[in-house]
């Protein structure tokens, strides 16, 4: 492999205007299609295989243009202190608002009265208006949500408090100026490892052509293939991250060539050679841990991964071509002015050892003790883990500052919290069925009010509202919802908003374990190839799944315990998102990954020229220790810029997925996974010899390189290194 991209990167060095061009024209292509492709109209949410989807697709088939799935609205109305929403001035304001309700857009299914659905508290002092749409909340028009808006608007100034609620709100995350601080600190960082803001521009220049290729193709496709409204973001976060990255360790290694005297288009083709296949399996394992998520079965995730594997794909390739080609225009400039002047001081500058090397040895002559404070250290911080509650955020883990957070406080308080997270009960049965289930339900705990049943036309379906006592992510609500399944037979199914995200919670649970043995089991046999060891992919795994850990305990004690909230900007504790665990286990393992096989190839390079374990440990740290680091700092700094976004999901996942970087980057490949290889020695690299028979040899170290170039070299042709 070393020889085909060392082959690839001179050719893309020598052609560089059409490499440069095609994927300038690609970047427009992709552009125009973003632009001109009609706005993504739908954005469906479906579990496969759970109880509440199976009574979705019921209520599609016997409530015809009921909108069962579709968006849900509660404008709610609270009277002044000692007054009621009954007064006739307060009725007349509310009628008002559902008549408007009623005529400002043809989505909505219904409008219901609260005077005749006994929406009233029981104090007089709230009521609530609910809206039901044709579609769901993605498919909503502008129009749509701004009469739901304006109804409310126009209630507010007529003597009562009137907020709205409820998902037909939901819109795309906004977001904020952190993306765009991430990659200025990404810049700085570039700056100062490099010396040179050419050497520094490329690696930002070209993520951000990738990331706009891979987003303006998703934008592209996102109405043909039912793309949610997270999917670029995702893709965004992770193309920036792997995008700087990998176009960073190929400059390095190219300005590392240049310093040992060889020529520039030479430096470019060693550098693709060598670095490059670090790249190409470090992305593999990306990719590996992205397209698995479609194991969970749930479309969304897997257009999510499939995304964002795309866009990975993408800064690979720009990495091997593009990065080339643009050494080529660069020129001298790549290196810093100071290198350039002090050439001729290289040899005595490079015998006084560098941060990394001094670490490195610091690590080998105190190895046990770097390992149990760097295990001790994860596995203290892992311990919030272990209380870990899972759910999906609802409109009451938003700032208090929404319209929709107050709207779900005045209903808690009028009603009780459960009336922000009603069950509904499907009845495949007629009346006698469906009176008999509300009999069954009625003799169960944990329920505030229980609605008799509303049959269809045809009498041979009935659905029935269930209001628990509790809010709709407490333990106690998920309790009703198990007993009810269980006291009542097949023909009833429990769903709504509530049991979905039970059910969505219980599927990626089931899915966890599968799909860490698919993921971690892909990725191990990859790094054994790369590699040609068996204890240094295992130990690769079991740092990763530490710092994975780590990451959970520190997601739960801000997001759920609410240590320094304030400081993240986050508003209300509650349960951590569900697919969090499963996400950042696929995310997280692809890019811990990847500071593996940059630090440990370099190591194995050593080693497999002839040094000893403890100096292959030295060489790799002296040659990669400082872009390592400088690469972690940089996806630190992209996932933390959306931390500042107002979406609670988006800025969970750039908090966990950045302090796992942090853990994973630092504390166990810098720390723990040099001192688990002294200890080692030479077992480290130890392979079966059936086994290094049956792998193929894909020469990341570059030795089948080495020989191509002496063989070239020996055949007559042009000299490939400097006079």
């Amino acid at each position: 492999m070393a020889t085909f991209l060392y082959k690839l990167g001179r050719s893309a060095f020598r052609r560089r205007r059409l490499v440069a061009l095609l994927w300038v024209a690609l970047l427009a292509l992709a552009g125009v299609g973003a632009a001109t492709a009609p706005t993504a109209t739908s954005s469906s949410f479906s579990i496969p295989g759970t109880e509440a989807q199976r009574a979705f697709d019921l209520l599609e088939e016997r409530f015809p243009g009921a909108g069962a799935d579709g968006a849900t609205a509660r404008v709610v109305f609270k009277a002044p202190e000692g007054q009621k929403v009954t007064d006739a001035a307060h009725k007349a304001v509310v009628e008002e608002t559902v008549a408007a309700l009623k005529s400002g857009s043809d989505q909505i299914v219904s409008v219901a009265d609260p005077y005749t659905a006994r929406a009233v508290s029981q104090d007089g002092s709230t009521a609530y208006v609910s809206v039901a749409y044709k579609v769901n909340a993605m498919e909503l028009t502008d129009g749509t949500r701004e009469a739901l808006k304006q109804a409310g608007h126009e209630a507010q100034g007529k003597g009562l408090t009137v907020e709205v609620g409820g998902d037909a709100l939901q819109t795309m995350p906004e977001t904020g100026a952190g993306e765009i601080v991430g990659v200025v600190i990404a810049g700085f960082v570039l700056v100062v490892t490099f010396g040179s803001l050419v050497a520094a521009g490329l690696p930002l220049l070209t993520a951000i052509i990738g990331v706009g290729i891979g987003v303006s193709s998703i934008t592209a496709l996102a109405n043909v293939l039912d793309l949610g409204s997270t999917t670029s973001t995702l893709a965004m976060m992770i193309g920036l991250a792997v995008g700087i990255d990998y176009a960073l360790f190929i400059v390095s290694r190219y300005r590392a060539e240049l310093a040992e005297g060889r020529s520039k288009e030479e430096a470019a083709g060693r550098a693709t050679g060598t670095a490059g296949s670090a790249v190409v399996f470090a992305g593999l394992t990306v990719v590996i841990a992205l397209v698995g998520l479609a194991v969970v079965n749930i479309p969304m995730l897997t257009k999510m991964g499939f995304a964002a594997a795309g866009t990975v794909v993408i800064a690979v390739l720009i990495a091997l071509t593009l990065i080339p080609a643009l050494l080529g225009f660069a020129g001298d400039k790549v290196v810093g002015r100071k290198q350039r002047k002090g050439e001729a001081s290289g040899d005595a500058k490079e015998k006084k050892p560098n941060g990394g090397t001094r670490w490195a040895r610091f690590v080998i002559r105190r190895p046990v003790l770097v390992l149990l404070v760097g295990v001790l250290g994860l596995g203290a911080i892992a311990v919030p883990a272990a209380s870990l509650e899972m759910g999906l955020p609802d409109d009451g883990v938003k700032p208090v500052s929404t319209t929709e957070r107050r709207a779900y406080d005045m209903l808690s308080d009028g009603f009780g919290p459960g009336f922000n997270g009603p069950l509904l009960v499907v009845v495949d049965g007629d009346k006698a069925t469906a009176d008999k289930t509300v009999s069954t339900i009625k003799k169960l705990e944990g329920w505030a009010a229980v609605t008799p049943a509303t049959p269809n036309k045809a009498g041979d379906a009935a659905m029935i509202t269930v209001v628990p006592k509790d809010r709709p992510s407490s333990v106690a609500t998920e309790d009703l919802v198990h007993d009810i399944r269980n006291a009542t037979g097949d023909d009833v199914l429990v769903t709504g908003a509530t049991a979905m995200n039970i059910d969505f919670s219980q599927k990626m649970n089931d899915a966890l374990v599968p799909y860490l043995a698919l993921v971690v089991g892909l990725a191990f046999l990859l790094l054994t190839l790369v590699f040609r060891s068996v204890l240094v992919p295992l130990k690769a795994a079991l740092g990763f799944l530490l710092s994975v850990v780590a990451a959970l305990g520190a997601v739960v004690a801000v997001f759920q315990w609410g240590w320094l909230d304030g400081l993240f900007g986050v508003e209300q504790t509650g349960p951590i998102m569900s697919m969090m665990p499963i996400f950042m286990v696929g995310v997280v393992f692809g890019l811990a990954m990847d500071y593996e096989v940059f630090l440990v190839t370099r190591m194995r390079e050593a080693y497999v020229h002839g040094e000893r374990p403890g100096e292959a440990i030295v060489t790799g740290f002296r040659h990669s220790a400082r872009v390592v680091t400088a690469a972690a700092v940089i996806m630190i700094a992209v996932f933390s810029g959306f931390i500042g976004m107002t979406d609670q999901m988006i800025k969970m996942i750039g908090f966990g997925l950045a302090v796992a970087v942090l853990f994973d980057a630092f504390v166990v490949r810098m720390a723990i996974v040099p001192a688990v290889l002294a200890l080692l020695g030479h077992k480290a690299w130890w392979l079966p010899k059936w086994l290094d028979r049956a792998l193929p040899n894909v020469d990341v170290e570059g030795e089948g390189l080495a020989r191509h170039v002496e063989e070239t070299s020996a055949e007559g042709k042009p000299d490939l290194v400097k006079a």
